[in-house]
């Protein structure tokens, strides 16, 4: 295989022995892409099925993919991946971060980068100059993730990129994150992972550029893209951009741009963007009857002490509607409950979880477990608030969004990335019928994208049931490619979504992916190169014990509590039959359809329907007839 596109090495490292191996890129690349599918494939081909979250056994992958280190086409993100505690079931799970650590992995040499074993005290792996380094790192070990970076900064040279973790990965909160340069942050577990193992840092340095098989190919379908969006209908202005507080940063050679946003705070620079800042933002805006500065700082606490955003934003929320009904109090938690919104509240909550104080140890076992563990009304009311098993928060709501039922169901994490596909195009469609300046997207424009995107018109009619099985296939497929090439999801395709062109579908995306890599690859191969993926990441889970069609399961709370307002959908409208509109308020997901769409699904995905398990005439088909035999030796084949 060429190297174009690719490092060419995948760098594996054991903390036990210090030593270090490398992987041939090429051994993954032709059936994987990059990204994802790498991830997939090595924690398949490395990890016991046994082995738990906190095990020496478990890696941290780390992969970035063919279009990472070429600008202009907002494909600088990179995956965190590994068996994660972040839910009810252990389980291979992901995060999928920005900034410049992973296009500066690849400059470094190196397409992904493998982390087995546990240390014997605090180490940071440096990678430079074809040398990888084990160091020690006591010195670091309990350092937040600022003070890390600045301080391996100062000890390396700023070329360096560092990826690191607060105190709540090393005291093994599940939902703890992972964090790097320019705010990049790495949810789903993969935190504790990391500190699981000892390891509080990885830097990386390196100048050895990606190279491209066809350069003036590639040049021109960046121009391509600049002028789609340049031409673009522009995006609403979003709650997160503070005029006169907050600017545009965009991610390392990004070239495109997004509502990505940054602030100075004390000389430094922090990030300032989408659910991240409603971590803190109602409560306090509650408590102070307006914008208040601690949301910035509800913010920064939880990425200086490496704390999911998305799981402490439903659990603030869960902790005041207790503290309301009387059931948690402040002598029972050590927590100021009476002043959720405050920074005192904040700041104790973030620093008793990272350190697990008190109360704390309790809620970095995650939302739902605490609830379970206190009993009572906590209990009966925490999936109010909550997405999945994992605590995420709960935003693009399945009950009033269909299209996101099967996908959260079959998914180890909440995976944002797929939802927004179904969301956004019934949000923007929505400001239209409000008659919003500068609202595009009409019911027609929504049915045209259904034809493209999802499979047919009918799943532009979010008020059925009809068609979701096949959209939720076709998005989980294409956003599985596009997270192995890697290509941002705040570009491909859901923000600005036009109709007339093919900005951020897959035709252009497969036509990138043959300019850089030099392999031919249309739109269908590309997406059944996501496909491919997708049934790796499935057999790696159920071989971890996910359970096949029992396990593809949702809260109970979306079949038996009827919805009654929706994130940015208050009264739950969406396009119906004929680009109508349509009220979901007070819908839940019967359970019989649910069961009816995930048959359809099933049997769409070649697929056991009885089961949920993958056959092997599938798996043939899809070029993973050796995944196919490593199941039926565990008895996970039909």
């Amino acid at each position: 295989m060429s190297n174009f596109g690719y490092a060419g090495e995948i760098l594996k490292v054991d903390l036990v022995d210090g030593s270090t191996t490398k992987l041939p890129t090429a051994d993954y690349a032709d059936r994987f892409l990059g990204g994802k599918g790498f991830a997939a494939k090595i924690y398949w081909d490395i990890v016991p099925p046994q082995a738990k979250a906190f095990d020496p056994e478990n890696c941290l992958i780390c992969t970035s993919g063919p279009a990472a280190g070429f600008p202009r086409f907002a494909s600088s993100r990179w995956l965190a991946c590994g068996r994660t505690a972040a839910g009810e079931r252990e389980a291979f799970s992901y995060g999928n971060l920005g900034g410049s650590w992973g296009n500066r992995l690849k400059f470094a040499g190196y397409d992904g980068m493998v982390v087995q074993g546990k240390a014997d005290k605090p180490v940071y792996i440096f990678v430079h100059d074809d040398k990888v380094e084990i160091r020690d790192a006591t010195h670091l070990w309990g350092k937040t993730s600022f003070e890390t970076i600045d301080s391996l900064k100062a000890e390396l040279g700023n070329k360096v990129s560092v990826l690191t973790i607060g105190q709540a990965a090393e005291n093994l909160v599940v939902f703890a994150t992972l964090f790097a340069d320019e705010g990049a942050s790495g949810s789903g577990g993969t935190g504790s992972i990391m500190g699981s193992k000892k390891l509080k840092a990885i830097a990386v340095a390196g100048d050895r550029k990606p190279t491209a098989a066809d350069p003036d190919r590639l040049r021109q379908l960046g121009d391509h893209m600049l002028k789609l969006v340049r031409g673009a209908h522009s995006v609403s202005k979003v709650w997160w951009i503070i005029p006169g507080r907050t600017k545009d940063q965009s991610c390392h050679r990004c070239g495109l741009g997004c509502t990505r946003q940054s602030y100075i705070e004390e000389g430094k620079r922090f990030k300032c963007f989408c659910q991240a800042i409603d971590t803190y933002r109602l409560p306090a805006i509650n408590y102070y009857n307006g914008w208040n500065e601690v949301i910035l700082f509800a913010m920064r606490l939880c990425d200086q002490y490496g704390l999911d955003s998305s799981v402490m934003e439903p659990m603030i929320e869960w902790l005041a509607q207790c503290y309301d009904d009387g059931t948690l109090t402040e002598e029972h938690t050590g927590l100021p409950l009476s002043k959720i919104g405050s920074p005192e509240f904040i700041e104790s909550l973030t620093r008793k979880i990272a350190t697990r104080e008190g109360f704390g140890d309790l809620l970095a076992q995650g939302t739902r477990k605490a609830a379970e563990l206190v009993g009572g009304r906590p209990w009966e009311i925490v999936d109010d608030f909550i997405m999945n098993s994992a605590s995420e928060n709960k935003d693009y709501d399945p009950r009033v969004y269909l299209h996101n039922a099967l996908i959260i169901a079959t998914e180890p994490r909440r995976p944002i990335h797929q939802l927004h596909e179904g969301a956004i195009p019934a949000l923007e469609w929505l400001k239209w019928t409000e008659g919003k300046k500068g609202a595009y997207l009409t019911g027609e424009a929504v049915r045209k994208i259904a034809e493209r995107y999802w499979g047919g018109a009918i799943a532009a009619d979010y008020s059925s049931y009809e068609g979701k099985a096949l959209a939720s296939k076709r998005i989980q497929d294409r956003t599985y490619a596009l997270e192995s090439l890697i290509l941002c999801n705040q570009r491909w395709p859901m923000i600005p979504y036009p109709v007339e062109d093919e900005f951020g579908g897959p035709a252009l995306a497969s036509q990138i992916y043959s300019a850089v890599t030099g392999r031919d690859l249309d739109e269908l191969e590309l997406e059944k190169a996501g496909e491919r993926i997708f049934n790796m990441q499935r057999a790696v889970i159920l071989r971890q014990g996910w359970g096949g069609r029992a396990g593809d399961r949702l809260l109970d709370s979306f079949h038996d509590v009827p919805i009654q307002e929706a994130f940015l959908n208050p009264e739950c409208i969406v396009p119906g039959k004929n680009g109508e509109p349509a009220s979901r308020k007070g819908a839940v997901i019967e359970r019989d359809k649910f069961e009816e769409m995930k048959s359809q699904y099933y049997q769409l995905r070649g697929w056991d329907v009885d089961s949920g398990l993958q056959t092997r005439a599938r798996l043939k088909d899809l070029q993973l007839e050796d995944i196919a035999n490593g199941l039926a030796d565990r008895g996970l084949l039909k």
